[in-house]
């Protein structure tokens, strides 16, 4: 089954889905281990790894090759970050395209000008609708596969108050989207309101300490929501972890007092599926 039609299942199943962000090969494992049947490929998340905000510093090349390196090694479908589409309605058609190749399942397009800013950053500004309209229809066209799931965002609580986000979004969903994420709530009642007055499939951003209180999950099944994200909390326990190693190796000259907290040699091998790899290269072996 192509991950498109999975993700598709997935979101039709009536249960709501959990997709922890992953930013490369390795955290996609991670996520994937443990036994989360959705994955989201975090444009913030990814930019951090390489050192530099989430404010539309990579290229679309740069994030396509990671998207591809994430879906090689894992089963569960992707819902990527497509910022803006990366420039006008051609720049998001040909983004769509070269994300629908890299193997993702989903992606969500945003209506901020360009270069953007991490939702939960303050000073956005967006295009004007009729601008994401068209580059909504653009993508559309550009897709092949007709089970790949486009979800439109928008950034337009900070800018334009609630009840123009959620015109934006009903707008943007006779666009052609499948699935609306109005980022950046600041309340439960904002939370409630998007999921009452907005029919179809439904995306919620929830990280700890964003605008966006933190409510749990079954609350949100509840209330009409069909796919959480979690961007960036795993990265940010993982940079937790690695200064943690760092100063004790500066402090110690080893990470010994760090061994109860890391995993083994083994642990690691077994996370990136080594033995699997070296028994293949034995079946190839002259």
């Amino acid at each position: 089954m192509r991950t498109t039609t999975k993700l598709r299942a997935l979101l039709a199943s009536g249960r709501i889905a959990v997709a922890p962000g992953a930013f490369d090969g390795l955290s996609a494992r991670l996520v994937e281990q443990a036994g989360f049947k959705a994955i989201y490929a975090s444009g913030g998340a990814i930019a951090r790894s390489a050192g530099v905000p989430d404010l539309g510093l990579l290229s679309m090349s740069v994030i396509v090759d990671r998207l591809a390196a994430m879906v090689d090694v894992v089963e569960a479908p992707v819902v990527a970050d497509a910022d803006t589409g990366y420039g006008n309605a051609l720049n998001a058609q040909a983004a769509a395209r070269a994300f629908e190749r890299a193997g993702v399942a989903a992606l969500h397009l945003e209506d901020q000008t360009f270069p953007k800013k991490c939702g939960h950053y303050d000073d956005k500004s967006l295009v004007p609708v009729a601008e994401m309209v068209q580059k909504l229809k653009a993508v559309r066209d550009a897709l092949h596969d007709p089970d790949f799931i486009l979800i439109a965002r928008t950034d337009a609580i900070a800018v334009e108050g609630l009840s123009a986000a959620i015109d934006r979004a009903s707008v943007y969903l006779d666009a052609g989207a499948d699935m609306l994420f109005v980022e950046a709530p600041t309340s439960e009642a904002e939370i409630e309101a998007i999921a009452k007055r907005l029919p179809g499939w439904k995306l919620i951003n929830m990280f700890e300490g964003g605008k966006t209180p933190l409510m749990p999950v079954s609350r949100l099944e509840t209330l009409g929501y069909h796919l959480v994200i979690v961007p960036s909390d795993a990265q940010r326990a993982a940079i937790k972890a690695m200064q943690r190693a760092l100063a004790a190796l500066a402090r110690d000259g080893s990470t010994a007092a760090m061994r109860g907290d890391m995993v083994s040699f083994k642990e690691r091998e077994a996370v990136i599926g080594t033995a699997a790899y070296l028994d293949r290269d034995k079946r190839y072996a002259v």
